[in-house]
């Protein structure tokens, strides 16, 4: 698993580290760290935050391996519309899931600040597609505050929680649920009919 340097610099080397990064100087300011009180008495997060269709979402930074920008994909003929495809990615065949329509949003064209969050779910390694990368961010498990039934407009099976920062809301994502079952074997199946 990277640690919280090593993402930056994998960030970096894609060239992608200060214009995806919410102006963050990452020789002095390695994470941004977000406190609650008696931070001490709590456990800290480490997240990565990324936004897709104007919301803020965040995942475990363990469970990251790996963040890139937008590559060639290549689609598998009969897969689930929510598998955008597979990516070779040091001879190793990756599938994408594109994270607008495993919510229901709409589909958008890519630009230059989309990218692929790399992830480990059940020993299996699948990407998804974000709009844009905000950053790392370190917060204090006490302003976490459980899911609400209707937070957003994704289904709030896939919410961990909500953290409230000072100026906006983070939904951290639970992605055993996110991808779960039926969305492992769709992302398996195109990647085997790949190979």
């Amino acid at each position: 698993m990277l640690s919280v340097k090593g993402l930056y610099a994998l960030v970096a080397s894609s060239g992608a580290a200060r214009s995806t990064f919410k102006e963050l100087t990452l020789e002095n300011n390695p994470t941004q760290d977000v406190q609650g009180a008696h931070a001490s008495d709590s456990e800290q997060l480490q997240l990565v935050t990324f936004e897709v269709a104007n919301e803020e979402f965040a995942v475990d930074i363990l469970l990251v391996h790996e963040i890139n920008r937008m590559m060639e994909l290549t689609r598998v003929p009969q897969s689930p519309p929510e598998v955008e495809g597979v990516i070779n990615l040091r001879g190793k065949i990756i599938p994408v899931i594109d994270l607008r329509r495993r919510f229901g949003f709409e589909p958008t064209d890519r630009d230059e600040q989309s990218r692929i969050i790399v992830v480990e779910v059940r020993d299996r390694v699948i990407g998804f597609t974000v709009d844009r990368v905000h950053e790392v961010l370190r917060i204090d498990s006490k302003i976490v505050d459980p899911p609400p039934s209707m937070i957003s407009t994704i289904d709030s099976d896939f919410i961990k929680g909500v953290g409230k920062l000072e100026d906006r809301l983070i939904i951290l994502l639970e992605i055993e649920r996110l991808f779960g079952d039926a969305c492992l074997e769709a992302a398996d199946c195109a990647a085997l009919a790949s190979a």
